[in-house]
């Protein structure tokens, strides 16, 4: 009989106060995250370091987040304590981050601004960094899962948290456009100074938001076993075994590469290939990120079931084709289209996130003791894969002729195609595997006003 109350109460929509706690508690993450994507390969480039050692830099950052995403993600399987692992890894977030973009503190210790100090200086900073990032991701993911097993509620929890991701982003860019308007670049000093600022307001703000989330989100029962099974615990092979993990995996990594790789390279896109102003490098971004912040609200009032997430993912999928194709053709003359182009990236962005988590949730469905390895694993392949795609783009982007200057004898740069046929290319393969999937996805109602806890 408790068994069965205590089934209803985890089947029931989550009141809206504690999905707008829950969706705030990715903020510190998604703020230094988009500077991190959006601006490090830049940052690195423009004090001197060449392009492949910027991708080295990256590179480290990525594998310590992938390996860190399964190390955490079977800590927490095994401990629980959520908010414990959310906590210590938004403070290291906090700690190591101003260090990756303050300037190169043990060059200033040891009197050396050689490149191979300054490489694992920003390598060592990016790893420890992002190591702290992933205790965050993992368990923040995996909560949702273990607050409801209404599948509405889920992908209302998972739309909460992308919108917040906006709200994150555009705070960024924000910060970046007062930032690069008030304080000018002239020397490699200023340059420091500039994403200095940016950081420690990225994290004050970040921070801040960490604080909602710990005082209004209680930690969830994930081990207090929902049919009674108190200790037990999902063996890996249990996942392996199933076609639909492998499914759900390809097409989140697919999403991830998309969004990541697409940021990574839109400033040097504006800046270098369309030659606008230092300004467009934050108002493009947020454009971007405006659309998909609207789109993430509209959608946590739509009630979804398997068809549903198909169609939503698909059409995000296509959008995304038909902007990759345009940004590769798009010319310098004809620069100013980019800002109608970010709209449509915007809505597609949006669309394929929330779906491809939601999938992921799917897939989890009542095996609640196996969540975090589910979201760990394929963070994994999320953060070596983009860290791997990005490399080997640096590295042409390295010895491109065109990167160097010569933008006027063509259009095909490296960076347009890191922008416009990388995630094109994904995206087709995305909503290929979708439609390969049998989701068996339970029909609840919309979320309406009135519901509370």
């Amino acid at each position: 009989m408790s068994n069965s109350i205590e089934d209803d109460s985890f089947s029931k929509p989550v009141g809206r106060w504690s999905v707008y706690c829950y969706g705030v508690g990715h903020m510190l993450n998604d703020i230094t995250s988009a500077c991190w994507f959006t601006y490090l390969l830049l940052f690195l480039t423009e004090i001197g370091l060449s392009s492949r050692d910027a991708a080295i830099v990256m590179l480290s950052g990525q594998i310590a987040d992938g390996l860190a995403t399964i190390f955490f993600g079977e800590l927490i399987d095994r401990f629980g304590h959520f908010k414990i692992w959310h906590g210590a890894g938004a403070i290291l977030v906090a700690v190591s981050f101003s260090s990756v973009f303050g300037g190169c503190i043990p060059c200033k210790l040891l009197s050396s601004f050689s490149t191979i100090v300054e490489t694992v200086s920003y390598s060592t900073f990016a790893a420890i960094f992002n190591v702290g990032w992933a205790a965050t991701q993992v368990s923040h993911m995996s909560m949702v899962s273990c607050i409801t097993l209404n599948s509405t509620s889920r992908v209302v929890l998972a739309s909460c948290r992308n919108a917040f991701t906006m709200v994150a982003n555009l705070s960024l860019y924000g910060i970046a456009f007062i930032v690069f308007e008030v304080i000018r670049a002239e020397t490699r000093a200023d340059i420091e100074n500039q994403y200095r600022w940016i950081a420690y307001l990225s994290i004050f703000i970040g921070c801040c938001f960490v604080g909602v989330f710990h005082l209004g989100t209680k930690e969830p029962r994930s081990k207090t076993g929902i049919h009674g099974n108190i200790h037990a615990r999902i063996s890996w092979t249990y996942w392996f075994l199933k076609i639909l993990y492998y499914q759900v995996a390809i097409v989140y990594m697919l999403t991830r590469l998309v969004l990541n790789v697409s940021q990574a390279y839109l400033a040097f896109y504006v800046i270098d290939d369309l030659q606008m102003a230092q300004s467009s490098k934050a108002l493009v971004p947020a454009i971007i990120y405006i659309c998909s912040f609207v789109v993430s609200i509209l959608l946590q009032e739509i009630a979804w079931n398997e068809q549903r997430l198909k169609a939503y993912y698909t059409a995000g999928g296509i959008l995304w084709i038909f902007c990759g194709t345009a940004i590769i053709l798009l010319p310098q003359s004809m620069s100013l289209f980019v800002y109608a182009i970010s709209i449509f990236i915007g809505i597609a962005n949006a669309l394929m996130t929330v779906t491809a988590v939601s999938m992921q949730n799917v897939l989890i469905g009542q095996d609640l003791n196996g969540c975090a390895f589910v979201c760990g694993s394929l963070s994994f392949l999320d953060k070596i894969s983009c860290g791997l795609t990005l490399f080997v783009l640096q590295s042409f982007h390295s010895s491109s002729p065109i990167v160097a200057g010569n933008y006027s004898t063509s259009n095909f740069s490296i960076t347009r195609y890191g922008l416009g046929l990388v995630p094109a290319f994904c995206s087709l393969v995305g909503v290929a595997v979708t439609w390969t999937m049998e989701l068996r996805v339970p029909l609840y109602k919309p979320l309406t006003e009135t519901l509370l806890e």
